[in-house]
């Protein structure tokens, strides 16, 4: 009797259903997906991907059967390697969760679509992996650069546009300044991944372009940033003037973490001269504070990307309008328990 007067007055069932199960998922995919990108820059950081010579076994192992002792004991390249591809697939299996529940609750047809998006890419990501360690590929490494991020705004997009609330939209100037920010910073991040993966055999003057691409794509997204955040700083849509703010600080680091990379892969140019572009100048980039640098900035221009897309939606007041399925739902359910 006493423990029947502990259990029975409560209504679990109803509980688990009033939690927004599509936002909470979302938010550990964004998380599981940083975790994995900040992994594959190391990886490339490194020089790592090949530490595993076969896919999608690992040594002749089950991938999730590999030893662990071996795993953890063994070379820091294939600690790397082997964990970017064991959060890959923990990264899939959360993605499949995703949008197998926002599919089965009353989600809007934005984000059921917004999830297939999701399962397609990492699927394509995946593969993409494969190959570039199948084929020992370089271009087939740029691509594999380029869909990662593009698979994390999609991320966030699922993340914010599953959030109950919303806000008002903002100006038509200030939406489209948000708006810009996220395809600007995406293309800064394709030019970098080019930068990234760049073939010895480059000639000097594609690698002078790419650097250029990549600086001057750089300050026009620093100048989006700012611009949105002037843009946003009054009006009824917080939201996306914490969003503005966010981007112009991040923005602000990367660019210093962009001249510390410069730094660390090229050394300290004495002057403006040919020379200090030379691609013969020794990398460091393997040293532990160097490590650090360059893969903060490659992981740190994928989120700034993310929270270009969060301030974009944000800006249009697309929240409203993606969650008000759920919200009526999850109120008719409310009301169906109540009575």
């Amino acid at each position: 009797m006493v423990i029947s007067a502990f259990v029975c007055p409560i209504p679990m069932m109803p509980l688990l259903r009033s939690f927004n199960w599509p936002h909470l998922i979302a938010c550990l995919l964004v998380a599981a997906t940083t975790v994995l990108l900040s992994f594959g820059a190391l990886v490339t950081t490194y020089e790592a991907a090949m530490a595993v010579p076969d896919w999608p076994a690992t040594y002749g192992h089950n991938m999730f059967l590999f030893p662990l002792a071996e795993w953890l004991g063994g070379p820091w390249d294939l600690f790397l390697e082997h964990g970017h591809r064991l959060l890959g697939a923990i990264v899939g299996i959360i993605t499949l969760v995703l949008a197998t529940t926002v599919w089965i609750r009353a989600t809007s047809t934005t984000v059921r679509w917004l999830s297939v998006a999701a399962v397609l890419l990492v699927v394509a990501q995946g593969a993409l992996g494969g190959a570039r360690v199948l084929l020992d590929d370089t271009t087939v490494a740029k691509a594999h650069a380029c869909t990662g991020p593009l698979f994390f705004a999609v991320t966030m997009a699922l993340a914010v546009l599953t959030r109950k609330g919303g806000s008002m939209p903002s100006p038509r100037i200030a939406a489209g300044l948000c708006a810009s920010l996220p395809v600007v910073a995406y293309a800064q991040l394709v030019a970098g991944a080019q930068l990234r993966h760049l073939d010895p055999a480059t000639p000097p003057s594609a690698f002078h372009a790419l650097v250029g691409a990549h600086v001057l794509l750089a300050i026009v997204v620093a100048g989006l940033a700012i611009a949105s955040a002037v843009a946003t700083r009054r009006g009824e849509n917080p939201g996306a003037r914490r969003w503005a703010v966010a981007a112009v600080v991040l923005v602000t680091l990367q660019i210093l973490l962009g001249l510390g990379t410069w730094v660390t892969k090229y050394g300290l140019p004495s002057a403006i001269l040919p020379d200090s572009w030379r691609l013969a100048e020794p990398l460091v980039a393997r040293s532990g504070q160097g490590a650090v640098t360059v893969t903060a900035h490659a992981v740190l221009g994928m989120v700034i990307l993310g929270v270009g897309v969060a301030l974009a939606l944000a800006a249009a007041g697309s929240e409203r309008g993606a969650t008000s399925d759920f919200q009526a739902a999850s109120l008719g359910r409310k009301r169906g328990v109540m009575a």
